[in-house]
C-alpha cells in the first residue's frame, strides 16, 4: 500500500474515534433517559421468591444501553488521486436503537429481609431506659484507698445513696435491689473463648433496699447504703494478663396492672486503691562487681509514687589501680547508664467446673486447677551518656571514684498497676534495673593525658527490689476517724467538795491559802473593803478624793 494511502487511513481512524467519544458525551448529558435510568436504577429492589419461572417470567428485562452514531466529516481528496472511497460505519442494530426509549416503570415495591438467626443485640443504655422513672447515685464517702498491707490494713468504708426518680403521679415497685460484685477477667484464661474461665465472680454484699412492693409517689427517693470493704481484699487492676474491678448494680423492677416491667437498671464501678507506708530515710545498698574491684553504693526510695520524681544516688569505688612496674595508672571508665523501671505480673488462670480436669487414682496425680501466667513490660527507661563526675586521683589511686545521681519515673501516658498480693494468686510486682557500661583505659602516671584504650568492656548490672502504691494524701484509715468507744473514754474531772462554811466561826481552808488584798478588814462579825483612791473620775469632774466600801454582813 502506498505510503499516502495508510497516512489517509490513519488520520481518518483517529477522527473518526474522537468524533464517536464526543458525540456520546453530548448525548448523554442531554438525554432525559438518563435520569430515568438513574431513578430506575435506584428503585431496584432484589426479592427472593420461591421459583425461577416466575422471576424469569415477571422480572422486567435489564435496560439496555445504545450505542451512538458516528458522525464522521468527509474528507476533500487531494487533486490528482482518484482513490475509492473509504466505505462508512455501520448503522447500530435496530433492536440497540430502539432501547434508547425509557423502560417501562417499574412498581414501587418494598420488600423486607429478615434474618431469624442473627441476633445484633441491645445496647445497655436501650435495656435500662425507661420513662416512668430513673435511677441514679452518689457516694459519699471519701476515695476508697485501704490503707497498710493486707495483713494490717482495717479496710475502707464505703458509703452512698440511691436516688430513685418517679415521674409519673404512682408508680408500684415491686422490688428495689443492689450487689455489690469483684469481677476478676483473665486475659489469657484456662481456655480460650470459654467464658467462665475468663470471668469470675465474687459477690460481697447484697442490700434488699424494697423488701415488699410498694408503691411510691412522684418525687425522688432515697435509699442509702454501705458496706465495710476489708483490708486483705485485691484493688482495681489493669494488667496485661488480669483485670479485676468492683462493679455496683442496682435494679428496680416497676409493676404495672399485676404484671412486672421491665427493671430500671444501673452500673457502676469503683475504684478500690492501696497505699502503702513510706519510710523517710533511702534505702542504702552496696553491690561488688567481681572479677574486678568495682564497688557501687547506692541510696534510693524504696516506695516510689506513680506521679513525681524519685533520686537515686550512686558512687562507684574501686575503678583505678596502679601499677608501679611500669609507672601506669588502670582505671575503669563509664560511658553509659541505663535505668529501666519492670513490671511483673503473676496471676494463675482456674479452670470452671466444665473444663475442670478429673481427678486421678493417686494423690501424687492430682489435676492441676489453673495454670500460672506471668508477663514482664517496663512502665519507665532512659539512657544517659552524660552527667556524671570523674575523680581520678593518680597518687592515691584509691580515692578514685564516680559520682551520679538519677532521676527516674514512670512513663507518660503508660500504663501501670501498684504493688498488690491477693488470695487467688494474683501479684504485681515492681523492680529498678540500673546497667553500666564501664571501658578500661591506661595512662602513665607522668603524662596522664594520654591515654591508651584495652579494648577490654564490662557491663554492671544492678536491680533493686522497688514498691509502687498510691499517696496516701491527707486521709487517713477509718478507725482513727471514728468516735472513741466507751472503754476509751478517759475518766472525768474530780468532783468538787459539798462542804459549805458560813460565818466567820469555821475560818475557810481557802482563805488560809489566799493572801488577803490590801484594804481588807476582818473584824470578826464583819468583813469591809476599803479601797482608796487618788484622783477620781466622778461626773462634776473635780479633782477630789474618793473613798469606796463595801461591807458584808
Amino acid at each position: 500500500m502506498p505510503h499516502h494511502r495508510v497516512t489517509n487511513f490513519l488520520r481518518l481512524s483517529a477522527t473518526s474515534i474522537d468524533n464517536t467519544v464526543s458525540t456520546f458525551k453530548k448525548n448523554r448529558r442531554r438525554s432525559p433517559s438518563t435520569s430515568a435510568r438513574g431513578s430506575a436504577r435506584s428503585e431496584r429492589v432484589f426479592s427472593y421468591a420461591s421459583s425461577t419461572d416466575d422471576d424469569a417470567d415477571d422480572s422486567p428485562a435489564p435496560p439496555s444501553y445504545s450505542r451512538p452514531q458516528p458522525q464522521p466529516q468527509p474528507q476533500s481528496q487531494p487533486p490528482g488521486h482518484n482513490h475509492p472511497r473509504r466505505p462508512r460505519m455501520a448503522e447500530p442494530r435496530p433492536e440497540i436503537a430502539s432501547s434508547e426509549s425509557p423502560p417501562p416503570p417499574h412498581p414501587k415495591e418494598h420488600h423486607r429481609l429478615s434474618f431469624p438467626s442473627m441476633h445484633f443485640g441491645r445496647s445497655s443504655k436501650d435495656g435500662h431506659a425507661n420513662s416512668s422513672a430513673s435511677l441514679t447515685w452518689k457516694l459519699e464517702s471519701p476515695p476508697i484507698v485501704l490503707y497498710g498491707d493486707a495483713e494490717s490494713s482495717t479496710g475502707a468504708l464505703v458509703s452512698g445513696q440511691l436516688f430513685l426518680n418517679v415521674k409519673d403521679e404512682t408508680l408500684e415497685f415491686e422490688a428495689v435491689n443492689a450487689t455489690l460484685n469483684i469481677r476478676v477477667t483473665q486475659k489469657k484464661p484456662f481456655v480460650t473463648h470459654c467464658q467462665e474461665c475468663a470471668n469470675q465472680y465474687t459477690e460481697l454484699k447484697k442490700w434488699c433496699l424494697l423488701p415488699q412492693p410498694m408503691a411510691l409517689k412522684r418525687g425522688e427517693h432515697t435509699f442509702p447504703f454501705s458496706i465495710l470493704l476489708e483490708g486483705h481484699l485485691p484493688v482495681t487492676v489493669d494488667g496485661p494478663l488480669v483485670s479485676i474491678a468492683y462493679e455496683f448494680k442496682a435494679e428496680a423492677v416497676p409493676k404495672a396492672n399485676g404484671s412486672s416491667q421491665p427493671p430500671i437498671k444501673i452500673e457502676k464501678l469503683l475504684d478500690v486503691r492501696r497505699s502503702l507506708p513510706t519510710s523517710e530515710l533511702p534505702h542504702h545498698s552496696i553491690r561488688v562487681f567481681p572479677p574486678t574491684n568495682i564497688k557501687a553504693n547506692v541510696h534510693y526510695p524504696h516506695v516510689i509514687h506513680p506521679i513525681g520524681n524519685n533520686m537515686l544516688s550512686l558512687r562507684l569505688d574501686g575503678i583505678a589501680k596502679k601499677n608501679d612496674k611500669v609507672e601506669t595508672m588502670e582505671y575503669w571508665k563509664l560511658k553509659k547508664l541505663t535505668w529501666r523501671l519492670e513490671e511483673t505480673a503473676k496471676t494463675v488462670a482456674p479452670a470452671c467446673e466444665k473444663h475442670c480436669p478429673k481427678a486421678g487414682e493417686s494423690p501424687d496425680q492430682q489435676p492441676k486447677k489453673g495454670l500460672v501466667r506471668t508477663d514482664t513490660r517496663v512502665i519507665g527507661e532512659k539512657t544517659i551518656f552524660s552527667g556524671w563526675k570523674n575523680n581520678y586521683s593518680y597518687n592515691s589511686p584509691s580515692d578514685s571514684n564516680v559520682e551520679l545521681e538519677i532521676d527516674y519515673y514512670l512513663a507518660k501516658h503508660g500504663k501501670f498497676a501498684c504493688d498488690s498480693k491477693s488470695r487467688d494468686g494474683t501479684e504485681v510486682t515492681h523492680q529498678l534495673m540500673v546497667e553500666m557500661v564501664v571501658s578500661q583505659e591506661w595512662a602513665p602516671i607522668n603524662r596522664p593525658a594520654l591515654v591508651t584504650h584495652t579494648g577490654v568492656g564490662r557491663i554492671l548490672r544492678m536491680h533493686f527490689s522497688t514498691v509502687l502504691t498510691e499517696r496516701a494524701g491527707i486521709g487517713i484509715s477509718w478507725d482513727n476517724e471514728a468516735p472513741p468507744i466507751y472503754q476509751d473514754v478517759p475518766p472525768s474531772p474530780p468532783a468538787y467538795s459539798e462542804e459549805t462554811w458560813y460565818g466567820s466561826e469555821v475560818e475557810s481552808p481557802i482563805d488560809e491559802m489566799i493572801e488577803p488584798l490590801d484594804g481588807v478588814i476582818r473584824d470578826g462579825s464583819s468583813r469591809r473593803l476599803t479601797a482608796s483612791g487618788g484622783a477620781s473620775g466622778s461626773a462634776s469632774g473635780s479633782g477630789g478624793q474618793s473613798r469606796t466600801s463595801i461591807e458584808w454582813r
